[in-house]
């Protein structure tokens, strides 16, 4: 969520007994086109006309969640209050809206599977062949049923691109829900991607015919396409892109290349997304209330200074690793006006006979969590760097480990202090396996996470710290 008095405050509306309706986002064309911005950004601009809003993704891939995966590979784990390891979109989901999630607001092909043969052992289908369609589809659309209480409106982020088989049965269930609950119930909104092609000079909307065509042929008629593009969509072309994928022109949104992900919502707002949407749905509605959104992005535009921030980490070759950490980064700056200039420094690169030079012109170091001894050298010299030289500093999960290590053997003459994490044989063990964890040798779901209550001692460092 954003700093306080950064966004606007949602108004009350509907009922609690409701049925809400559905926003359905799929993607198309090629991957990392965007949808998590684009299902963030219509749960912002829904919000800002008064109606309560959730959103749930679903990803295509056969772990049970993204605890496990190399973040070079998946980028960062976001973990939410009930401590769930999710998809990093939900980071985006929180920060553009006032919806608090859960474990039940992301959900992958491996989790669903494995509901399904929990139920299928304990005889819950009554000897039935379980298939994909109905078990597997029934499943999920029980997912999205499962948070669909106490908001207006549900948004629903597919992952993966239309075309790959993975994503299939999720595409499937969209489908029928649309079948079963209404075509006034329901909003598909297609994401796709009009590259310009600078040999010829011009936009090409064949990809996105293609896309939808694809769409189609599963029983999927998008009713709004946001058209992912380096510069703004004619009108002309609009219009042949609604032509060719049986939309209304004003239906076709152009998704243009921003500075600042924050401008998504009001780039949207521009193009009428929200009032197509809520025209679709038939829903009723406030006024648009942006203009505290749209303060946040001019003081991100016009700040008042600047503030140099080094993140000195082991995954910092992908930055949506730390994609979160970035972010609450640029909340920080803008609740005070000014720049975050995020330095991205290589731990294990924090070596050598001039290894300071990266550091000498940092106003702050953060050193964030990760697994392993790789990088572990690097970090204890840019904890001890900050130390010695009262550079701002501030140790996140392995970062705060590596702090009290290097604390223990610069300053205490702990000789060989060491995580048994990382030396099991070390003299001094300052950081020790958690003892609900020994014996534990699963990686997955096994760490303690989440909102924890955390009671400060009155008068200690960390008190006065947070009070």
């Amino acid at each position: 969520m954003l700093e306080k008095g950064l966004v606007r405050q949602p108004v009350k509306s509907g009922g609690a007994g409701m049925t809400p309706k559905y926003v359905f986002i799929t993607g198309g064309v090629v991957s990392s086109l965007g949808k998590g911005l684009a299902a963030a950004s219509v749960g912002c601009l829904l919000e800002s006309r008064g109606l309560r809003v959730t959103l749930q993704k679903f990803d295509p891939y056969l772990n049970v969640d993204p605890g496990t995966m190399s973040p070079f590979q998946h980028g960062e784990v976001f973990v939410t209050d009930d401590g769930a390891e999710t998809d990093l979109d939900l980071g985006h989901y929180e920060r553009f809206t006032h919806a608090r999630l859960t474990r039940d607001h992301n959900w992958t092909t491996g989790r669903i599977y494995e509901s399904i043969i929990t139920k299928e052992r304990r005889g819950d289908y009554l000897g039935k062949t379980v298939q994909v369609i109905p078990h597997v589809t029934n499943e999920i659309k029980s997912a999205i049923k499962k948070i669909s209480h106490d908001v207006d409106v549900v948004i629903v982020e597919t992952g993966g691109t239309v075309g790959d088989i993975e994503s299939l049965p999720f595409l499937e269930s969209l489908r029928q829900m649309r079948q079963e609950l209404g075509r006034q119930e329901v909003v598909f909104v297609h994401l796709t991607l009009v590259p310009f092609i600078q040999a010829a000079g011009e936009l090409k909307t064949k990809p996105t015919q293609h896309s939808v065509k694809q769409l189609l042929e599963i029983g999927i008629q998008p009713d709004i396409l946001l058209c992912r593009t380096d510069r703004w969509i004619s009108p002309d072309l609009k219009a042949k892109i609604a032509l060719f994928c049986n939309v209304a022109s004003e239906a076709v949104i152009t998704a243009c290349d921003v500075d600042c992900i924050y401008e998504v919502p009001l780039m949207l707002s521009r193009e009428g997304l929200d009032e197509i949407i809520l025209r679709h749905l038939h829903l009723q509605a406030g006024e648009k209330r942006m203009q505290e959104w749209e303060d946040l992005v001019e003081r991100f535009r016009h700040p008042c200074d600047s503030v140099c921030i080094g993140l000195v980490g082991k995954y910092v070759e992908f930055e949506d690793s730390y994609k979160s950490l970035k972010e609450a980064l640029v909340h920080g700056g803008l609740a005070h006006n000014l720049r975050v200039d995020l330095r991205w420094v290589e731990a294990e690169g924090v070596e050598g006979t001039d290894w300071t030079e990266q550091l000498v012109e940092l106003d702050g170091i953060l050193v964030p969590g990760g697994f392993g001894k790789r990088g572990i050298a690097g970090m204890i010299r840019a904890i001890e760097y900050a130390r010695t030289r009262k550079v701002p500093f501030f140790g996140i999960c392995l970062g705060m480990q590596c702090a009290v290590i290097e604390f223990a053997r610069n300053a205490c003459g702990l000789e060989g202090a060491d995580s048994s994490e990382f030396d099991p044989a070390t003299p001094h063990r300052v950081i020790y396996k958690l003892r609900e964890l020994r014996g534990v040798d699963e990686l997955g779901g096994t760490m303690r996470l989440g909102a924890w209550p955390c009671r400060l001692t009155p008068g200690s460092i960390a008190h006065q710290a947070y009070g």
